[in-house]
């Protein structure tokens, strides 16, 4: 069911300070009018807060702490108190659930404080869409694009689900992601070739990843180029259907 609900999306969340959540004087007009205060307009009007990768942000991310207590907020400036109306609430998204990335994945991300953790009531975890899904979203952007091509995205999904199978097989140490596939289907709409589509998107990854994620799709798709025979690729050896 579809809810119609104004959301306040708070990025740069390391430069993050308590003004920026609570406002802060302006120098010149000394008013708090002009500055921005995410979390007093959210609470006042009863809005969902979005504290996007909020596992980059520091200790200083605890002035939140009364505020997901659902406590009102004073700002002594104003001299005004919000108060939590009803529909307020506060989600935040990360990639490590604040524990930080032990193997520089997510490099950057940092430890978080258990306590401020402890606040978030219910945590939801994103997996990946189903192989239906994907394809229905790449044939969109093809579609969108005016070169579609639904042989071409049944071969990405099915590609990408078998990389993810030998991620979590410790196969390899990297992933094809939902991202990347949009990615592969773009850059095919501007050169019009799959194999040169592919190669362009998979650059981003050292030489003997991109090389099996290569392989691995040149046994799925027969219209691509041959094998490579380089000694440095990592052998993905997973079963192909037919």
């Amino acid at each position: 069911r579809r809810v119609e609900q104004v959301l306040r999306l708070v990025h740069d969340i390391e430069a993050t300070v308590c003004t920026h959540f609570d406002g802060a004087v302006n120098a010149r007009s000394k008013s708090m009018r002009r500055c921005s205060m995410p979390t007093c307009q959210s609470e006042g009007q009863g809005t969902v807060l979005l504290l996007d990768e909020v596992d980059l942000g520091s200790n200083k991310l605890l002035c939140l702490q009364p505020v997901l207590e659902g406590q009102p907020i004073f700002v002594k400036k104003l001299g005004k108190v919000f108060y939590p109306k009803e529909g307020f609430n506060v989600v935040a998204t990360a990639n490590t659930k604040g524990q930080g990335s032990e193997d520089g994945r997510f490099i950057g991300t940092n430890i978080l404080n258990e306590a401020f953790l402890e606040r978030f009531s219910v945590t939801m975890e994103q997996e990946y869409p189903s192989t239906k899904v994907e394809q229905k979203i790449l044939n969109n952007v093809l579609v969108a694009a005016g070169c579609e091509d639904n042989q071409f995205v049944e071969y990405l999904v099915t590609w990408a689900d078998m990389v993810r199978k030998a991620f979590a097989e410790d196969v390899v140490s990297d992933i094809i992601s939902t991202r990347r596939l949009v990615h592969i289907c773009n850059a095919f709409s501007i050169f019009g070739n799959r194999e040169k589509a592919i190669n362009l998107c998979l650059n981003r990854f050292v030489k003997s990843t991109k090389l099996g994620f290569l392989n691995l799709y040149n046994k799925i798709d027969p219209t691509v180029g041959t094998q490579s025979d380089d000694e440095t690729a990592v052998v993905i050896d997973m079963p192909v259907a037919a």
